[in-house]
């Protein structure tokens, strides 16, 4: 019995580690914490813009999380919190939006993207053009069906299915291809990167001076291509939309330009 207090102490102190665990990434005391969320293949130019603000904003701290947008979209759904929803695409933020979810006035776009094919350097499957992609034996690496990049890239080979430069059977002959389906643009990077796949379809902006050598890249013809356009909002449930708004204008200002263009997204 002399040892009985040993089972509440050790519990005391176990749940002291995990409450520790999970307050990780804390602003220092007098900064504002701002969480953003944001689609992945925002990563670069986010990080960037979020040093950068810090700077000229000491009195702000950003979080970031990345993640595809149907699954930042999902989060919120769950009552996950964020003060800035950065999307891929229109229909997962307005979808939050239709929900009540958004503050409405604040929507806006501030980047454009277009997509592209990539393939590792040594481009062991020999893909040249984009009529490679029906070669039987190729492994394609594309995105979901619910995360934008891999919704535009079905728009894209749709496209292409019904020009008879192609033909009908285009879409289905890749589609037959495609070895795995990931949920961020970046999940189809790695792959290609670690070749493990031989081609990928991929956002313009993802190929960048820092990886430009590890790719061979095919260009898509505006024809085909789709136009993914990024809309930015206030989450509706933000405890700091001041400060949230401040980020916006931030983005959509010279600096932020400036940054989403040297990341290769183009500009509304």
């Amino acid at each position: 019995m002399k040892f009985s207090w040993i089972i509440p102490v050790t519990v005391v102190f176990l749940a002291a580690i995990l409450l520790t665990g999970c307050t990780g990434n804390q602003a220092e005391p007098g900064k504002t914490e701002l969480t953003v969320f944001a689609a992945a293949s925002l990563t670069g130019a986010l990080t960037d813009m979020a040093e950068t603000y810090e700077t000229s904003h000491p009195g702000i701290h950003v979080v970031l999380n990345f993640d595809g947008s149907q699954a930042l979209r999902t989060q919120i759904e769950q009552g996950a919190y964020a003060d800035v929803f950065l999307s891929a695409n229109t229909k997962h933020l307005y979808a939050l939006r239709d929900q009540g979810l958004m503050e409405n006035s604040s929507i806006g776009l501030f980047a454009k993207n277009k997509l592209a094919v990539i393939t590792p350097a040594s481009n062991p499957g020999n893909i040249t053009t984009l009529a490679d992609l029906t070669r039987p034996g190729t492994r394609l690496v594309i995105g979901t069906k619910d995360v934008p990049v891999g919704d535009y890239a079905r728009q894209i080979l749709k496209k292409m299915g019904n020009d008879s430069t192609y033909g009908p059977s285009y879409n289905a002959s890749v589609l037959a291809n495609v070895i795995s389906e990931e949920t961020t643009v970046t999940g189809v990077v790695t792959k290609v990167q670690l070749g493990e796949a031989d081609a990928g379809i991929v956002y313009e902006s993802d190929i960048t001076p820092e990886n430009r050598d590890r790719f061979l890249v095919i260009s898509i013809p505006d024809q085909y291509n789709v136009i993914a356009e990024y809309p930015a909002g206030i989450v509706g449930s933000s405890a700091h939309k001041d400060e949230a708004a401040g980020f916006l204008a931030y983005l959509k200002g010279e600096q932020g330009r400036a940054i989403l263009a040297k990341y290769g997204f183009a500009l509304p």
